[in-house]
């Protein structure tokens, strides 16, 4: 039995984008993607809008077929074939908790379709207790059962999202940017709610965001994606003290700090130029036409991801420590 809950080996997604009368080209948007996730853990997925992180969720739980690439649950491998046998298992909270909500459904049956839908309970009474617990468990109270999402706040509705995605007792979750759309009071309790819940029930967490300080937070360990590909991983107090990779010192490098004395001696990394379109991928490694580092060898090849240090793994034929 494999210590990982779940392994991602060599994913690939990618859309096909009309060019002219008669033929497409793919827009890659994952491009190659690695990871694993144990029992219990939380991997924090970083990057730029656009760079692949939420269809990497998405690919995950078939919600995207993948255009190649495993993806391994519980020793398993996931196919379109045997994916409906492990929805229960694998969830996701969506990042807009408007959206995401039926507006014409009370909250009762948001958390309570996927009760019905897997047929979990014997009885209206144990569906109606069951509800009330899960609504207990993010915060909530048997009365906001009866109501509809839009007499909620933000910070509630994300909680009803986060109750209908327990409701079916999964093992891992993604949980697609799911304090984004928050203010950042609620997000810290949005983050504290995730927390308590992995204490209590030992689920596994894809988080995917694009603040590296929330991130760190919540996170054993950090992924930082650029154009479709990872291009670092390490444990998350690992990846802000001693990162590697010239995109991800320039990623922590803009984190704002408090202190303005700290601030002012604190070095910025700017990244020059713009992110390339994936339609129209630079040879060799994407990130060479931004980075200060690029050799001739980084224009010939694509670097693949090296342990460099302990569990510290990097993309990147130059790297250099700041």
């Amino acid at each position: 039995m494999s210590e990982y809950l779940l392994e991602v080996k060599d994913l690939k997604q990618y859309f096909p984008i009309r060019s002219g009368w008669f033929g497409s080209i793919p827009l890659k948007a994952v491009d190659g993607v690695s990871f694993n996730i144990k029992p219990g853990e939380t991997l924090g997925l970083v990057g730029e809008s656009g760079c692949g992180k939420t269809t990497v969720g998405r690919t995950i739980l078939h919600l995207y077929k993948p255009t190649a690439g495993e993806i391994i649950y519980n020793g398993t491998r996931i196919t379109p074939q045997n994916i409906e046998e492990h929805r229960r298992e694998m969830q996701i909270v969506f990042q807009d908790p408007y959206s995401s909500l039926n507006p014409r459904m009370t909250v009762a049956d948001i958390v309570g379709e996927p009760l019905d839908i897997h047929r979990l309970y014997s009885s209206k009474q144990e569906r109606a207790d069951k509800i009330t617990e899960l609504l207990n468990l993010v915060g909530l109270n048997s009365d906001h059962a009866r109501r509809y999402a839009h007499e909620f706040s933000g910070g509630q509705r994300q909680r009803i999202g986060i109750a209908r995605a327990l409701a079916v007792d999964p093992k891992f979750i993604v949980c697609d940017e799911p304090v984004s759309a928050l203010d950042v009071s609620i997000q810290a309790q949005v983050i504290n709610t995730f927390e308590d819940l992995q204490k209590k029930l030992g689920i596994a967490y894809l988080f995917i965001a694009h603040d590296l300080l929330v991130v760190q937070h919540i996170s054993q360990r950090i992924a930082v994606m650029y154009l479709g590909r990872i291009v670092e991983i390490a444990d998350a107090d690992e990846v802000i003290a001693r990162p590697i990779h010239p995109y991800t010192q320039s990623l922590i490098s803009a984190i704002p700090i408090p202190d303005p004395k700290t601030a002012r001696t604190r070095k910025r990394i700017p990244l020059e130029g713009d992110v390339p379109s994936p339609l129209k991928m630079p040879s060799g490694c994407p990130f060479r036409p931004r980075c200060r580092y690029a050799t001739e060898q980084c224009a010939q090849q694509r670097p693949e991801l090296r342990e460099v240090s302990k569990g510290h793994f990097i993309a990147c034929w130059n790297p250099h420590e700041e």
